[in-house]
């Protein structure tokens, strides 16, 4: 079953910007309306460039507004793990450029992001260990995180330990990503919206630099690069407003496969249990299905102490990277053609830093971070 989520269903006005023109030469063509096209647009568009941003659908339309909701720093490793992988100077540049990312989110946002923090929780021992390496490795390194020493109730009754990353944030990503798409028409961007491209297509675009901003659909597009991100499934649901205030931060763990917030209107909105069955979430179908769903629906009974009522139901479709960081650069073996995506999981934040990052590389500005993601990392 396909449904619309809880944050494209919200009432907005018409996207100001919008063309049905195509045709004529722009300077880039950014393909995909999420986080990271907009930011992407946005960044060329101050830098001087013409550019004209594409999506199949609207914007906002995929991953951008079908997500959770969470605005976290780092990537989908947690901090000690990508010490490990990366080098401690490389890991902590990534966590502080999300970080920065945040801040730059935080001003275009307005009541689209709040900075409330965020919440890792570990369900067993062997998650609290885990939980406490992560956290004893960002305070080595000078990152802010607050071990919670005691869990409120219900937390107490289903976990056993956990800590705060302060700087995180609650987010409704489709509000967020239209407030980004308006920024970006101010700044003299055209928005093409309801036109899907095929990548013979895209080889046909008249413009000096195309770029893929499409995460979980990088594949379709660009086939070069199919052995480097695979789709993956989320599916969330929302509730109808709960009496109770439980939930002040948005929450996560088992490892990320459990996660929902608790919005001001009181409703909640949770995500998660894709460990159910793996294999049918690797997937491009952006469907919801009846396993997946109940396993929802009964997370959601018990972090409230009772049955609640389903408003909305939604799948999205991420990408994923062989190391879970993500690809942005230019694809190899092209003159003009640019990727961003492979979130793993935490585009909100990741996506709108790799939209820049890719931004500052056209404009002949290669940010030093941009390395972190260079698509040619990970051999074919």
């Amino acid at each position: 079953m396909t449904t619309t989520s809880y944050w494209l269903a919200e009432p907005h006005p018409a996207l100001s910007g919008r063309t049905a023109e195509t045709s004529g030469p722009v300077d880039v063509v950014v393909v995909g309306g999420g986080v990271t096209g907009c930011s992407c647009a946005l960044a060329l568009a101050r830098g001087g460039l013409r550019v004209r941003l594409v999506e199949a659908r609207e914007v906002a339309g995929g991953a951008s507004g079908r997500n959770g909701g969470f605005a976290l720093r780092g990537g989908a490793p947690a901090y000690d793990v990508a010490r490990e992988s990366l080098g401690r100077d490389r890991a902590a540049a990534l966590w502080r450029l999300t970080e920065r990312a945040l801040d730059s989110m935080e001003a275009l946002a307005g009541d689209a992001l709040r900075r409330t923090g965020s919440v890792r929780l570990a369900v067993d021992e062997a998650e609290r260990d885990e939980l406490e390496r992560e956290y004893e490795a960002l305070r080595d390194d000078g990152f802010d995180a607050e071990w919670l020493a005691a869990l409120p109730e219900p937390l107490a009754r289903l976990f056993v330990g956990g800590f705060v990353h302060p700087v995180d944030g609650a987010l409704d990503p489709a509000r967020w990503v239209r407030r980004l798409a308006g920024h970006a028409h101010e700044a003299g961007v055209e928005i093409v919206e309801g036109l899907p491209l095929v990548r013979a297509a895209i080889d046909e675009l008249d413009a000096r630099a195309v770029v893929l901003a499409v995460d979980g659909m990088t594949d379709a597009l660009a086939p070069e690069l199919r052995h480097l991100v695979t789709p993956m499934r989320g599916q969330v649901l929302a509730t109808e407003p709960i009496p109770e205030r439980l939930y002040e931060r948005p929450h996560y763990a088992r490892g990320g496969y459990d996660y929902w917030q608790q919005l001001p209107n009181g409703r909640l909105v949770l995500g998660g249990r894709r460990d159910t069955s793996l294999e049918t979430e690797r997937t491009s179908a952006e469907e919801t299905t009846a396993l997946i769903q109940d396993q929802l629906d009964s997370f959601a009974e018990e972090l409230f102490g009772h049955p609640v009522k389903v408003t909305h139901r939604w799948a999205g479709i991420w990408g994923e990277t062989v190391d879970r960081l993500p690809l942005a650069g230019r694809v190899a073996g092209t003159e003009r053609l640019w990727v961003a995506g492979g979130y793993s999981g935490h585009g909100n934040v990741l996506g709108f830093a790799c939209g820049e990052l890719v931004a500052h590389a056209i404009l002949g500005e290669p940010p030093v971070d941009l390395a972190l993601f260079d698509p040619s990392r990970i051999p074919a």
